[in-house]
Order: structure tokens, then C-alpha cells, then sequence
């Protein structure tokens, strides 16, 4: 077969949940994949500097990140756009002003509030990303740092409402359920990431595989030439895939792989 390139999610997709590791079936069908000269992505939500070290056992050919706001080839950063202070710290105070509670996340680091948070969710991920040494430099009361995203936290004393129409010009709203909410840079995506390296390597939509389980992955599954879906994904994504896998806890990469990329 020609030459495909193979785009994966991290959380849900690649690493198994019970483990937080990439399952030995996934990197046998990794190496083969790239041994039979398909290149192979990391697409994630995440920023850069989040990304665990889990990944690095697998000599990946690039890393998408934040939403498509960071694309990294190898050793070279193709493209990079933040999120500049000063109206980075207006969404900020609209997002307090509505009261909601968020993390910013910037490509050196994430960025916490310093009063410990209403929202239990908030204070797991400031201990899941502490032990990973993220999230201790600054606050964000201080400022003094561009970012990438925000994941934002509501409930029943938050206007929500009012504050994503605030920022409908800005970012994109995805819904991670739970009343949690990832807001992507307008104009950047995981499916923009994907289209970015299509064109950089003239590559065909029929040979781009798109693996995903989670409503940022949508737009990338609807936009490949085959959308692969865990089958442990949200149900909108299993409704847009062209091919629905096994779950991440059943070897489903490893399956997916062999059964669309194992020619040679």
C-alpha cells in the first residue's frame, strides 16, 4: 500500500486507562507500521509540555498539540501561536466574572489558580500534573505568561452561557461533559493539525487514519479518509468513524492497525 500517515489521541486512545501505558500489542504494530514506511503523529489535546513520558517509548515522527496550536516534526517546530497576555488575561477575568474556575495550559507549562478551587475536578488535575512537575511555577493571579488553551470548569453557580458568548470570537467550545470545557484558539483544531501535514507531505485523504474516542476528536475523524473510533468513545464520534475498533483496553489500536496499515 502507499504511504499513509496514522494519527493518534493519547487519553482513551493509545494509552490503556487501567495501565497509563502504550499496551505492548500497540507498540509491536506501531514499530511495524513504521517499518513498512507509514508516518505516524501524536494529535492531541494537550500542550507539549504535558504530554506524558509514556509516549517517548516510541520514537513518534511529530507531536500536534494543544488543539493544532503547536505542530512538532522531529526536532523542528512547524508551527506555534499563543495566546498573548493582554487578552489572554481578559479571558481570564471573564471567565472569574462568570463564575467559572479554569487551568491554563501554555507549551512550558500549566497554569492553576492559587486559591484552591470549588471544583474537586480542578484540584485532581493539580496533583496528577504536580507530581509531573507542571503547574508550580506561577499562578494565574500572577501573570506573566502567554498560554495556549483553557479547560474550564462550571456548575450550577457558574454562567456559562454568558461567558462562552464572551468568547465565541476566540475559541472554539468542546464539550468533555461532566461540565468541563476545553477551548481551543479559533481557527485551530485537531482536524487543522491533520490537514497541516497532509499538505506538507502531498499525501492523499484516503490514506489519512485518524485514531480517536473523545469530542475533540471529532472534527479530525469526520476529515480523515479512515476515522477510526475506539470502542470506548463517545457515541457522536462512533457515528462519525468510517470503522469502529475495539476499546483502548482491548488492544484496539493494535487491531485497527493491522487491519488497515499491515501491507506492505
Amino acid at each position: 500500500m502507499k504511504r499513509a500517515i496514522l494519527f493518534f489521541d493519547i487519553d482513551g486512545t493509545l494509552l490503556s486507562d487501567e495501565t497509563g501505558k502504550i499496551p505492548d500489542s500497540t507498540l509491536q504494530a506501531l514499530t511495524e507500521a513504521k517499518k513498512n514506511g507509514h508516518l505516524l503523529f501524536i494529535n492531541t489535546g494537550r500542550t507539549i509540555c504535558a504530554l506524558p513520558k509514556e509516549l517517548y517509548r516510541f520514537d513518534f515522527d511529530g507531536y500536534l498539540c494543544g488543539c493544532g496550536s503547536y505542530l512538532l516534526f522531529h526536532d523542528e517546530v512547524l508551527l506555534e501561536r499563543h495566546i498573548e497576555e493582554s487578552p489572554g488575561r481578559k479571558y481570564i477575568e471573564q471567565m472569574w466574572e462568570c463564575n467559572l474556575d479554569g487551568v491554563l495550559e501554555g507549551t512550558e507549562d500549566l497554569y492553576f489558580p492559587q486559591a484552591v478551587s470549588r471544583f474537586e475536578q480542578l484540584e485532581q488535575g493539580r496533583i496528577y500534573f504536580g507530581e509531573l512537575g507542571l503547574g508550580k511555577k506561577k499562578y494565574i493571579e500572577e501573570g506573566g505568561f502567554i498560554y495556549d488553551k483553557i479547560f474550564v470548569y462550571a456548575d450550577e453557580q457558574s454562567d456559562k452561557e454568558r461567558f462562552f458568548e464572551l468568547m465565541e470570537d476566540h475559541f472554539a467550545v468542546i464539550d468533555r461533559g461532566g461540565n468541563t470545557y476545553e477551548l481551543a484558539q479559533k481557527s485551530f483544531s485537531k482536524a487543522t493539525a491533520c490537514e497541516y501535514m497532509v499538505q506538507k507531505f502531498g499525501a492523499d485523504r484516503e490514506d489519512v487514519y485518524v485514531f480517536g474516542d473523545s469530542m475533540n476528536d471529532l472534527e479530525m475523524i469526520q476529515a480523515a479518509g479512515v476515522g477510526i473510533a475506539m470502542g470506548n468513545a463517545q457515541e457522536p464520534v462512533k457515528k462519525a468513524a468510517d470503522y469502529i475498533t475495539l476499546s483502548n483496553e482491548e488492544d484496539g489500536v493494535a487491531e485497527a492497525i493491522d487491519k488497515f496499515c499491515s501491507q506492505q
